[in-house]
């Protein structure tokens, strides 16, 4: 077969990028940004105002109130709970699914996808059906006289629920884009599995594990919908902030329930912040090794 041999201005020109006329670009820039003023940074302004508008005072006392405080807690202490957990699970799901091959490997990926494909109040509702006083598990446990519905366990445990994904699915391609090589050549030099995982597969994942671990926080900590099913709704005791911000609004606090909206908006830009300094740290480590 003969080769054909293309003319070097051709070639030249398939090598260059298609430029874009100005117009096309600027109105592309201008759409993008009238989008995000339209769905973010107006939602956020408003937020902030109308949580300030009559005063820090009021700002103040609608924040550290005492049903304002037991939310708060309460949602923290779910975070702190669901975080690790999910935290130690994801490394151990996302090593083994991206290192290894074993029977059973698509259910695992299934599973941790789960609550993806799963509405959170379905979530919740199944937590009702399993531990509620009409449950399978109910009366037993109303016979030893624990609380999981209605209590701070079902909050924690519909909280990992729909957490479980985000520091997995954030680890497994990024330790199989890594392939295996570094921790074959540690097992020839005799290192031992703590070894292996604390000198070589540590070290290759810690920017993204931070960036899933900020993911899984941020949702664990703005749940609303499972955690509105198994909570009850108990002012003081079983409100997490997204819960609180509901009953103040539907009782027209609008102020009060601005004010502590204003908290999971802080969360949420801090969020951004750090997604965005862990992805240019990201993309900087990928430069060096090239």
């Amino acid at each position: 077969m003969t080769a054909i041999a293309l003319p070097a201005s051709s070639v030249a020109a398939r090598s260059r990028p298609i430029e874009e006329p100005a117009w096309v670009r600027w109105a592309l820039i201008g759409l993008a940004l009238a989008f995000l003023t339209l769905f973010l940074f107006i939602p956020l302004i408003s937020v902030f105002y109308e949580a300030l508008k009559k005063g820090w005072g009021v700002y103040i006392a609608a924040i550290t109130e005492p049903d304002a405080l037991s939310a708060i807690q309460l949602t923290l202490t779910a975070a702190a709970i669901a975080v690790p957990l999910n935290l130690i699970f994801g490394i151990a799901a996302a090593w083994a699914i991206a290192k290894f091959e074993f029977r059973g490997k698509n259910l695992l990926i299934t599973l941790i996808d789960l609550p993806f494909s799963v509405s959170p109040v379905v979530s919740g509702l199944i937590y009702v059906l399993i531990f509620g006083l009409q449950g399978w598990l109910g009366p037993w446990l109303a016979e030893h006289d624990i609380k999981i519905i209605f209590a701070v366990p079902g909050i924690v445990l519909a909280t990992i629920f729909v957490t479980v994904p985000f520091i997995a699915r954030e680890l497994i391609p990024l330790m199989q884009s890594q392939g295996t090589e570094e921790e074959e050549a540690a097992v020839v030099l005799g290192a031992n599995g703590w070894q292996i995982f604390f000198r070589v597969t540590l070290p290759n994942i810690k920017w993204g594990l931070l960036y899933g671990t900020i993911l899984c926080n941020a949702r664990a900590m703005g749940e609303f919908g499972a955690v509105s099913v198994v909570s009850g709704h108990i002012r003081g005791s079983t409100n997490t902030i997204p819960l609180h911000v509901e009953i103040l609004y539907n009782e027209y606090n609008f102020a009060a329930a601005f004010a502590v909206a204003s908290l999971l908006a802080m969360l949420a830009l801090v969020t951004l912040a750090l997604k965005t300094l862990i992805g240019s740290r990201q993309n900087k480590g990928k430069a060096d090794e090239h």
